[in-house]
């Protein structure tokens, strides 16, 4: 076995999925693949080359509500046969003397991340509209599921998911922020009285975007990643989330400016969202506010981030790092504010 990664006890490890993957043959190889301030992920490996993933909270100080692993197996094990890819679920952990904390364990889904520009343009230009393509259709068909009939009726409240958004960041900025920012204050004014009717309410992934899909590599989605935020909602947030990360803004700096859909072949967003368009009966006259709301809540996000490094929360960073978080969340802020304009 390699070096054992913190926050994994590799005995109970095996032990417990040995009880669950027949033929399972130690010893097991484990690998964090996704580490930070997000659930950790771990790849396994057992000496036949068979492979799976562990998500479990980060070790430190969590969130229950934010870290919620327990839910995320829900989730995927709820969407196992629908049109919607996702890891087959092997198991849930609640007992956390096994390794500290709640875990589950799925299967590993062969396939690659496409992360930024570099690995946009590492994609075959034939499967990049296929790609394109593939993501779109399987929001829609995510969105198109009725959360009763797959278990998920009760995953959270569905009523005002937007109204509820803009006053939970609203708050966390009131709460947490160490300036004035008098220009997220303007934006959180304009979009509460813009709020457009919510379309019924469906299952939002909440952050679904190229990099938090495995891309199978004939450029279909193999599976769907990241669920620590679905909830049930105003699913055009999903489409406007899409929207945010497709590269349109030129002038964007940092994580926005290091998008795979820059690269030539992927298409245009106005191309994407026809495409959703054509695949869902909601009406998306509106979609320009919801654009410039998630830029407005990934600002909030941001904010709050910036502001724990800040103050130390998170290992420290340097009064450069600093400036140059603040002009990305203003940058953020302005291009709200164009979009609403623009609307």
């Amino acid at each position: 076995m390699s070096g054992v990664p913190q926050g994994i006890d590799p005995g109970r490890v095996t032990a417990w999925l040995a009880e669950r993957v027949p033929g399972l043959k130690p010893p097991l190889d484990i690998e964090l693949i996704t580490g930070g301030h997000s659930n950790l992920t771990f790849r396994i490996t057992d000496r036949t080359g068979a492979r799976w993933v562990l998500r479990r909270p980060p070790t430190g100080h969590v969130l229950a509500s934010a870290h919620d692993v327990g839910r995320e197996h829900r989730i995927i094990s709820a969407l196992a046969g629908t049109p919607v890819p996702v890891p087959p679920a092997v198991g849930y952990c609640d007992d956390e003397a096994v390794i500290g904390a709640p875990f589950y364990v799925m299967k590993w889904v062969e396939g690659r991340i496409v992360f930024g520009y570099a690995d946009g343009l590492a994609v075959e230009p034939a499967l990049r509209p296929v790609m394109t393509a593939s993501l779109v259709d399987t929001l829609a068909e995510l969105h198109a599921l009725d959360p009763t009939a797959v278990g998920l009726g009760d995953l959270g409240r569905t009523e005002d998911y937007c109204a509820r958004q803009l006053r939970r960041w609203k708050r966390q900025i009131d709460e947490g922020s160490d300036r004035d920012i008098p220009l997220l204050h303007e934006l959180h004014r304009r979009l509460s009285a813009g709020l457009p009717p919510q379309q019924g309410a469906g299952i939002v992934h909440g952050d679904y975007r190229m990099d938090n899909c495995m891309m199978g590599h004939d450029g279909s989605v193999a599976a769907v990643l990241d669920w620590e935020l679905c909830t049930l909602g105003d699913v055009l947030a999903d489409l406007a989330g899409m929207v945010m990360w497709w590269g349109d803004d030129t002038a964007a700096i940092g994580r926005l400016a290091d998008v795979p859909t820059r690269a030539e072949g992927f298409g245009t967003s106005a191309e994407m969202v026809a495409r959703y368009a054509s695949r869902s009966p909601r009406d998306l006259s509106n979609l320009a506010w919801y654009v410039a709301f998630q830029h407005w809540r990934l600002a909030c996000i941001s904010e709050g981030v910036r502001v724990r490094y800040a103050v130390g929360a998170m290992g420290g960073q340097s009064g450069a790092d600093n400036a140059a978080a603040i002009a990305g969340i203003d940058h953020i802020l302005q291009r709200a504010t164009q979009i609403l304009d623009e609307a």
